[in-house]
């Protein structure tokens, strides 16, 4: 992708752009992996629940992982039953059950009280599964493991190793990493399943090994292959993976253009007509996005900032070639995941519009008006 002749033809600014070819690629990874180990692949929304995308991953994967209410109804309005809907939540609500039955065809229950509260008025075509804590943790960012101290996500793998059977289970869903790029944790979650519960795995029908590697960056799948065709054949289980940054993060950028630059206690400050609101990870886990303009070895140093309020709307500190000036457009990569679904309109500044690019031709997807913004707000009295 030319991200030069993309700056130039972009009409507006903010914009978030799609790489509708990138996206492509990343599913083709993993319909590959489908072909290589008959495993089934759920693209989980939650990362991007942009309908656009949804259609296009619809004939790559086997249905979509769901995490909510709002996100199983979307996801059954794309697949028009034709797919899977695989929810996982610590938060199935009583009030909701009802119509949540109806939509999905696997529920992995996060605890035995969920489990125990729901399941004796669930209807017969919902496969029924449980959510495990491996209690194996592989990152050092407490805020992203699911296996850190006084864990909320899963049942504590001790506690269901004294279950006498799990025939009234049909499935385990485990999901235990983020971001990663080698297949070891699996390697070792996998063999720590296999000690806890044995010849028990063979009462399932199914095991999902959740989402959080990164199939795209992975170069050698020939491990997760072994894994997979393993863990059928030992077992007969289907096993079932929900990749949700693999497939949309590389695919993502944010234009912005510079609409102020000022000095400030020695460095040079640009402000931007962007906001870390437009990209809340920013913020909530101190990232700092990468930046196709960005030069090490740059002689002229940055930092960008958003245009809100918020003393910590800051992106960071970037190298240049030449200075920047106010109107020059700069360009975040790698903001596909978990940006516009997390994104909001802090201090009333708009939601970036959103375009394809596709075969070197750029399509404007949505543009958010303010009566989106005033009906956000307006109360009814």
């Amino acid at each position: 992708m030319n991200l030069q002749q993309i700056k130039n033809s972009i009409p507006t600014s903010p914009a978030f752009i799609l790489d509708t070819d990138e996206l492509i690629k990343n599913l083709s990874v993993l319909n590959t992996l489908r072909q290589q180990c008959a495993c089934k692949v759920l693209y989980s929304i939650k990362s991007l629940p942009l309908t656009y995308v949804m259609e296009l991953a619809k004939p790559f994967v086997d249905g979509f992982s769901v995490s909510s209410l709002f996100e199983a109804r979307l996801a059954n309005e794309i697949l028009k039953g034709g797919g899977n809907i695989h929810l996982t939540t610590p938060g199935v609500r009583a009030d909701e059950w009802h119509e949540m039955k109806t939509l999905l065809t696997h529920i992995s229950f996060n605890s035995l009280t969920q489990y125990q509260r729901f399941t004796d008025i669930k209807p017969d075509n919902l496969s029924i599964g449980l959510r495990i804590n491996p209690k194996l943790s592989f990152l050092k960012d407490y805020r992203f493991d699911p296996c850190g101290p006084y864990s909320k996500l899963g049942i504590d793998i001790n506690e269901l190793q004294h279950l006498s059977d799990l025939n009234q289970i049909n499935g385990l869903h485990v999901h235990n990493i983020f971001s990663a790029t080698d297949f070891l944790p699996l390697l070792k979650t996998i063999e720590k399943l296999r000690f806890y519960f044995g010849k028990k795995l063979a009462q399932l029908d199914w095991i999902n090994l959740g989402g959080g590697y990164l199939f795209n960056k992975i170069s050698d799948q020939s491990l997760f292959i072994a894994l997979v065709k393993q863990l059928q054949q030992d077992y007969k289980l289907d096993v079932i993976i929900e990749p949700g940054k693999a497939v949309v993060d590389s695919i993502g950028y944010l234009v912005t253009t510079v609409i102020d630059c000022f000095p400030s206690d020695g460095k040079t400050i640009a402000i931007l007509d962007t906001s870390i609101n437009h990209n809340p990870e920013v913020f909530e886990f101190q990232c700092k996005p990468e930046l196709y303009e960005h030069d090490p070895n740059g002689n002229y140093v940055s930092i960008l900032a958003g245009s809100t309020c918020l003393a910590g709307d800051v992106f960071g500190e970037y190298c240049f070639n030449k200075p920047l000036e106010i109107g020059d457009k700069v360009v975040f990569k790698q903001v596909g995941a978990y940006t516009l679904i997390k994104a909001n309109r802090f201090n009333g500044y708009n939601l970036p519009d959103i375009y394809k690019y596709q075969d070197q031709h750029i399509q404007a997807l949505k543009h958010y008006p303010f009566q989106d913004y005033r009906q956000q707000w307006l109360t009814d009295s």
